[in-house]
Order: structure tokens, then C-alpha cells, then sequence
């Protein structure tokens, strides 16, 4: 035919079609952007294991620490543990999960959001900040409150509901 053209190919020269090296390219982009927000969240919650159950609370709200083990491929030991902390520096937010049967019912967890996430560390990482700008007063042994720094975090509005 004359309206074929080579380039149009979907399998591809070397083998392989376009649509599946695009595919493998998105993949690795995602992996790539996954890793480097767990690297941050780690960074921001101290530990990795925390910021990957921190990261599945915010895609599975309301789960138990064994769903959010078989979740995250974690030991459930090691869930409970960063939980408890987590729970104890305010991160996430536990409550009993209502049954009707007889039993232990198991708490379940819900992440703060990322923008409480950030207000709570603005404050530490701007005091940092300040005290690499007033690096040569230190140095020099000189005193200076001077705080060049001033980060402030804005939230976003809620939109009223539309009265019609």
C-alpha cells in the first residue's frame, strides 16, 4: 500500500513497540517521583518506614495497622511501632473501628494532610535556615538575632457549597 509508512510502525524497528517504551519510560518516571517523595516524606517524619505508611494512610484513610502491613509489605511489628509514634507526634490520627461482632476491634489511622504535614515542620527548617545565614556572626563570635528567613505557609481555601 501506498499509504504505509515504515515509521508508523507500532512494533518498531529493534523490536518493541513505541507504546511499550512509552510505557517503560511512565513507569520509571513514576518509580523515579515515588522514590523521591518518599525520600522527602522520609526526610520530613524521620524514618523511611514512616513515610511510606504515612503515604499509604493518605491513598487508604481509615485503615487498620494490618491492612496497612499487607499494604505496605511491611512487618506488622514494625507498622504498630511507627504507628505509635506517628500517633504520639500528632501525624496521624487513630479511632476504634466500629464492629458488630464480639471482639477486639482494631484502631484505625487517618494521615494529617500535607499541608498540616508542612506547617508543623516550617518552623524548625526556618530556624536552620537562619542559623546558616548568620553563619559568620557564629563564627565570629558575634551575637545576632537577625532571622533573614521567613517561610510562611499559605492553605488553600475550602470552597463554600453552592447554594442553588
Amino acid at each position: 500500500m501506498a499509504t504505509d509508512d515504515k515509521n508508523d510502525d507500532a512494533s518498531g524497528i529493534h523490536g518493541g513497540g513505541v507504546r511499550e517504551r512509552l510505557e517503560g519510560e511512565a513507569d520509571r518516571a513514576v518509580e523515579t517521583l515515588d522514590d523521591g517523595l518518599v525520600d522527602l516524606l522520609a526526610w520530613v517524619l524521620d524514618t523511611e518506614t514512616r513515610a511510606r505508611i504515612y503515604l499509604y494512610l493518605r491513598q487508604y484513610p481509615d485503615s487498620t495497622s494490618d491492612e496497612i502491613a499487607e499494604g505496605t509489605g511491611l512487618y506488622p511489628s514494625t507498622v504498630r511501632e511507627a504507628l505509635a509514634k506517628l500517633n504520639d507526634d500528632g501525624k496521624v490520627t487513630r479511632d476504634k473501628r466500629e464492629s458488630a461482632g464480639a471482639g477486639n476491634n482494631p484502631y484505625e489511622y487517618v494521615a494529617i494532610s500535607p499541608s498540616d504535614l508542612v506547617a508543623d515542620i516550617v518552623g524548625d527548617v526556618q530556624a536552620e535556615l537562619n542559623t546558616v545565614f548568620n553563619l559568620d556572626d557564629r563564627l565570629a563570635d558575634r551575637a545576632s538575632d537577625e532571622r533573614p528567613v521567613q517561610i510562611s505557609v499559605e492553605r488553600p481555601v475550602e470552597e463554600a457549597p453552592d447554594d442553588d
